[in-house]
């Protein structure tokens, strides 16, 4: 039998969140790279329900901007007043049109992140199994605490659910507890949805109250225990948050070391979940994947590593690296220390060293930036190697200009480059230049000037210090003996400069 395909899922996120102390909504905070709404919404993509419906309230136009942005098939519903989860889901079925009795409609929570979707799919497979008005995702906690208990007559059935702040002490004792993830058959959900009250601790219409209604009217109510029950948690706080970032990053570590990653220290690994990770890559510790990073085969990044939306090629060795919307070319070895901003392509085979950052910077097969340089708005030929201390000077103060560096180029050590110009094929730059101006292909272009020496400067405008005594010989008490000399002699046992 083929799965039923729901009229609609309905997700709730109207409240307010407010132990988050945040001015973003609870349900937009993040783990993983995405917001709790976005797992949710990831968890009920198998269901391929007809309308996906999420009821807003608070903060409403951040959380329908966040839907209308990433999830356009997401339609929100707005709760006005947020007189609890009946009311919340009694708004988003009077926004779908033309719903059948018999057809489906799944509630849940938008701040449960860890459900999956196999949870989803089995949860709505036993509702039809049971041929039931209402089939409950449930979990057995060792502190249920927070949680509405299930309450289940002799024969096993489910008979009503009672919140926490409703229940007395025999009720707060039982450890089945209700996940807030429902599948109801709309007939009877309509129905029972007119008999809410507001009768309760809170003052609000519980849609836990409609199985206690539907119960009553002899409508069969099913249970559907979650294997894992770190499934049902809830996400309300900062500390929760985290746990669930802790057992997201578990969840998604273990996934890639089972799919062929190497990966060397999981508790410092975080790997967001639409990072893609081809088999025989290597993750060392303290490495950061973040959106849509891609790391092909037999590549290893880290240790110390953050790249965001950046691709890395296969077999590159990638370390000690910062690396945003960029892409590594096979075969490059990048680091330590290494920047790489937006924009920044390199090829096959290139070596970015320590302390390079690049920005907007096409660098070719082959290419060599070993150390210390700044590669901003830059194209760099293939096998031209850029020395120590270089500058792409790319910014006047009013806009950012252009270099171009041709095939087999070498800049001299701690050369600027002033944007825009050119640097021709096969052509050498000499340590110290200032370019300004084109150099033709295969010409060396110098900017120097002679060096001038001032004798006896020290001990006429710096008389009396170190360096004046040390300049006349007068180094710890042997006169005579330079500085460098005494320094040399120390070392070499003897001789002077």
């Amino acid at each position: 039998m083929s799965q039923p395909r729901p009229a609609a899922v309905v997700v709730l996120a109207a409240g307010e969140g407010k132990r988050m102390r945040s001015t973003i909504p609870k349900v937009l905070q993040r783990i993983a790279g995405r917001s709790l709404l976005e797992h949710v919404l990831a968890a009920v993509a198998p269901l391929d329900a007809r309308r996906q419906l999420v009821v807003v309230g608070h903060a409403r136009e951040q959380v329908i901007a966040a839907v209308a942005g990433r999830a356009p098939a997401v339609s929100p519903v707005v709760q006005d007043d947020q007189r609890g989860t009946g009311h919340a889901v009694r708004a988003a079925l009077r926004a779908v049109a033309g719903i059948q009795p018999d057809e489906l409609v799944v509630v849940v929570p938008g701040d449960t992140p860890l459900l999956t979707g196999a949870t989803m799919v089995a949860l709505l497979a036993e509702h039809v199994r049971a041929d039931a008005s209402a089939t409950v995702l449930t979990a057995e906690l060792s502190d249920p605490t927070g949680y509405g208990r299930v309450i289940r007559g002799p024969s096993g059935d489910v008979r009503a659910i009672v919140e926490q702040s409703d229940a007395d002490p025999v009720t707060a004792a039982i450890r089945e507890i209700n996940t807030g993830v429902y599948v109801f058959t709309a007939g009877p959900l309509v129905e029972a949805l007119t008999s809410l009250t507001t009768d309760n601790a809170q003052g609000e219409e519980y849609l836990t109250d409609v199985i206690g209604v539907l119960f009553a009217c002899r409508q069969a109510v099913a249970a559907c225990p979650l294997d894992d029950p770190g499934e049902a948690f809830g996400v309300n706080d900062r500390v929760q948050l985290a746990a669930a970032g802790i057992t997201m990053r578990d969840r998604i570590v273990t996934a890639a070391m089972r799919a062929g990653t190497t990966v060397v220290d999981p508790s410092t690994t975080w790997i967001d979940v639409d990072v893609v990770l081809e088999a025989d890559t290597t993750l060392l510790p303290n490495t950061f994947l973040h959106g849509s990073t891609r790391v092909a085969a037999a590549a290893v990044v880290g240790p110390d590593c953050t790249l965001t939306d950046t691709v890395v090629g296969a077999g590159a060795t990638v370390s000690r690296t910062t690396a945003a919307d960029s892409v590594i070319g096979p075969d490059c070895v990048v680091g330590p220390y290494t920047h790489l901003r937006p924009g920044t392509h390199i090829g096959h085979g290139v070596k970015l060293g320590a302390f390079v950052e690049t920005k907007s910077a096409q660098v070719a097969d082959g290419a060599k930036v070993p150390h210390l340089a700044y590669v901003g708005d830059a194209v760099i030929g293939e096998r031209s190697n850029i020395g120590c201390g270089t500058i792409f000077a790319n910014y006047d103060g009013i806009a950012k200009h252009r270099t171009v560096i041709g095939m087999d180029v070498k800049i001299g050590s701690d050369t600027v480059l002033v944007a825009p110009v050119r640097v021709g094929d096969g052509a050498y730059t000499g340590a110290g230049s200032i370019i300004t101006e084109d150099v033709r292909p295969g010409a060396l272009a110098v900017r120097e000037g002679r060096q001038r020496t001032i004798e006896g400067w020290v001990q006429r405008r710096r008389p009396g210090t170190a360096a004046a005594r040390a300049a006349t010989g007068d180094v710890a008490g042997e006169p005579g003996r330079t500085g460098t000399s005494a320094s040399i002699a120390g070392m070499t046992g003897g001789g002077r400069l």
